[in-house]
């Protein structure tokens, strides 16, 4: 099925890593079915080039956000400052929505951005195509 996002919802998801480099993003993507309608940039309370935890506060808000426009959480999306796009042993633990597909920006190539999607689904990660148009 895959996550579809506008050029313009992919670059901002790349900006956000980079503004915050050497720290890791986080951010929600909210939408309809397979396609991306915001992106929700949320704070790293971790502060950590490692891991990433979205402000509490933050998180509450964007849901009643997102709930009161009619959207779903369909993507979670965070940031990898200096290792592929791929989920970590702590991002497999750290997945708490199945149903969303988890995107992940690679910065280890400055100039070319990665960008991967997976969804996860007890304790396994499978691809998910990201589509951007």
């Amino acid at each position: 099925m895959g996550l579809r996002l506008t050029r313009d919802q992919a670059e901002d998801m790349v900006a956000h890593a980079r503004e915050t480099f050497p720290n890791e993003c986080c951010g929600l993507l909210a939408g309809r079915g397979d396609h991306v309608v915001r992106v929700y940039r949320g704070r790293n309370v971790d502060e950590s080039p490692y891991t990433y935890r979205l402000d509490d506060r933050q998180l509450l808000q964007f849901t009643r956000e997102i709930d009161d426009a009619g959207l779903d959480i369909v993507g979670i999306y965070h940031s990898h400052t200096g290792s592929e796009a791929v989920p970590s042993r702590t991002d497999i633990a750290r997945a708490f929505y199945p149903e969303a597909v988890y995107v992940i920006v690679s910065l280890k190539e400055w100039e070319h951005p990665d960008v991967r999607g997976f969804r996860i689904v007890d304790g396994t990660a499978a691809d998910e195509d990201v589509i951007v148009t």
